[in-house]
């Protein structure tokens, strides 16, 4: 079964209604259907939860945060050994650290595609399977 981790980048684009959004509309529909599965990083849920909370009401920006985490996406606690595989992948890829922690979810499948609307991740494409989201539109 396809299994979409889904970076911070994504999950923003759909909490902000931008470029890619329908996509991720899409892709968590076919998780309530069975058809796929989706994952989020810790370290990724943090990041998108800390944009959400700078820019509006931070109870409500939490409350929305967790309604999309807890009915749809599947993370787990983020062991030792992931945190190293990340910590090479940002050595190797010149990556942040927290965009290697999404990286390092689609390790060891082609099933495991990575969701993202961030294209510093253009330089892993040859190695992992990366959706990228549309740019969005140059004002």
């Amino acid at each position: 079964m396809t299994t979409y981790i889904l970076d911070s980048s994504a999950l923003l684009r759909l909490v902000d209604s931008e470029p890619g959004a329908e996509r991720i509309r899409e892709i968590l529909r076919a998780k309530t259907l069975g058809i796929c599965r989706v994952e989020i990083s810790p370290i990724n849920w943090g990041e998108v939860t800390y944009n959400i909370s700078k820019r509006s009401n931070h109870r409500n920006a939490l409350d929305l945060a967790l309604a999309i985490f807890s009915k749809h996406l599947i993370s787990s606690a983020t062991t030792p050994a992931q945190a190293v595989r990340a910590g090479s992948l940002k050595t190797q890829y010149k990556i942040p650290y927290a965009d290697a922690f999404a990286l390092e979810l689609c390790s060891g499948s082609t099933e495991r595609i990575l969701v993202t609307a961030d294209f510093d991740f253009k330089v892993a494409s040859q190695d992992f399977r990366i959706e990228f989201l549309p740019a969005k539109p140059k004002l």
